[in-house]
C-alpha cells in the first residue's frame, strides 16, 4: 500500500486537472486519531463512497484532499495528516467523535477522478443534473461488465452511486426520490453481480441489503444476497432470500435452480453425516429368528439331561 506524502493539486494536464469545472474524487476511506484503533469514520463497511471536490472540500478534510490530490485512480494510500489540516485545535464532539489537536491516519482508495464533464461541481447542479450523470456513468459500467471488465465497471458505478451520497437523498422526496433511486439502486445491484464473479461475497451482501433497506421486496436483491450466502455457507439465510425472492417471480428459472442446489446441498449433507454415523456407532445387531433361539433352547436342556443321568448313575454305582 502506497504512502504519498501530502502534495499540492498536480499541474494542468494531468487526470486530476480538468478544463472546466473541479476535480471530484469518490473515495472509500477509515479514518481514525494517530495512537487509537477506534475508526470514526468508514466508508467501506457502509458501502457508500464520499465525494471530495477538490478546492472546495470540507475544513476538516483539508489534509485528505491534498493526499488524494496526488493519487492515481484504484490507488491505495496511508495518509498521515496533522491536526491542523484536520479536525483542528476543538476536535470534533458531535459526529464524527475525534479528540482536540488529534493528528489522524486514513486508509484510502481513490476511486477515480470523475471529470466535470457537465461543466460544473455536483454541488452546483440542480437534482435533475445529478442524476442524468449518474445515469450515464451507469450505462459507462454496463458496457464495461458486458465486457467482463469488472473493475472497470464497479468504478463507474462506484461514481455514479457518488452522485446520490445520503446527504443528497436526504433532501429528496416524492418523484425525486424515486428517480434517484430508479438510477442509485441498479448500480448497487450491478455492484453486487461484480462482486459475486469476484467471489468478494460479503461485500455483494452489503450492497444487495442496502437496495432492501429500500426495497424489501426487490428480487434481484434477494436473489443475488440469497446466492452470495449460499456461497459462504450460510444456508439457512440464503433459503429465506430465495424463497421469498421465488413468491415474488414464481416462474424466475435462475431462481429455481438455486433453490434446487440447495436442496441438493441438504440431501449430500444428511447423506455423509448418515454415513458418519454408521460409522461411529457400527451397524445395528440383526434379531435372531425365532426358530434359531428355540433349537438352542432344546440343546440346552438336551445337555443337562443327558449330565444329570450320567451323575445319577455314577452316584449309584458308589
Amino acid at each position: 500500500m502506497a504512502s504519498p506524502a501530502p502534495a499540492s493539486p498536480p499541474p494542468p494536464g494531468s487526470p486530476a486537472v480538468v478544463d472546466r469545472g473541479v476535480p471530484m474524487s469518490p473515495v472509500h476511506y477509515k479514518a481514525w486519531a494517530k495512537g487509537t484503533s477506534h475508526k470514526f469514520e468508514d466508508t467501506w463497511q457502509e458501502q457508500r463512497p464520499t465525494e471530495i471536490i477538490l478546492g472546495k472540500e470540507k475544513k476538516e478534510m483539508a489534509g485528505l484532499a491534498i493526499g488524494i490530490a496526488s493519487m492515481r485512480s484504484r490507488e491505495q494510500a496511508l495518509l498521515h495528516v496533522g491536526w491542523e489540516l484536520g479536525y483542528g485545535k476543538e476536535g470534533s464532539f458531535s459526529f464524527p467523535n475525534v479528540p482536540p489537536m488529534a493528528d489522524l491516519i486514513y486508509e484510502v482508495e481513490l476511486i477515480g477522478f470523475d471529470e466535470a464533464k457537465e461543466g460544473k461541481a455536483r454541488s452546483d447542479m440542480t437534482v435533475e443534473e445529478r442524476i442524468e450523470a449518474a445515469e450515464r456513468r451507469k450505462v459507462e459500467g454496463n458496457d464495461y461488465f458486458k465486457e467482463e471488465k469488472l473493475e472497470e465497471a464497479m468504478q463507474r458505478y462506484e461514481m455514479a452511486i457518488a452522485y446520490m451520497g445520503d446527504d443528497f437523498m436526504f433532501q429528496l422526496f416524492g418523484k425525486y426520490r424515486d428517480m434517484a433511486l430508479a438510477v442509485k439502486n441498479p448500480c448497487h445491484l450491478n455492484m453486487a453481480a461484480c462482486l459475486i464473479k469476484l467471489k468478494r461475497y460479503e461485500e455483494a451482501i452489503g450492497q444487495c441489503t442496502i437496495v432492501l433497506s429500500e426495497d424489501e421486496n426487490n428480487v434481484k436483491a434477494l436473489f443475488r444476497r440469497g446466492k452470495a450466502r449460499s456461497e459462504l455457507g450460510q444456508i439457512d439465510a440464503a433459503k429465506e432470500d430465495l424463497q421469498k425472492a421465488r413468491k415474488h417471480a414464481p416462474q424466475d428459472k435462475a431462481i429455481v435452480r438455486e433453490l434446487r442446489l440447495l436442496a441438493e446441498h441438504d440431501t449430500a449433507v444428511y447423506q455423509k453425516q448418515k454415513e458418519i454415523y454408521r460409522g461411529i456407532f457400527g451397524p445395528r445387531p440383526e434379531p435372531k429368528p425365532e426358530s434359531s433361539n428355540r433349537l438352542v433352547v432344546f440343546w440346552r436342556w438336551l445337555v443337562a439331561l443327558i449330565y444329570s443321568l450320567l451323575k445319577f448313575r455314577r452316584h449309584k454305582k458308589e
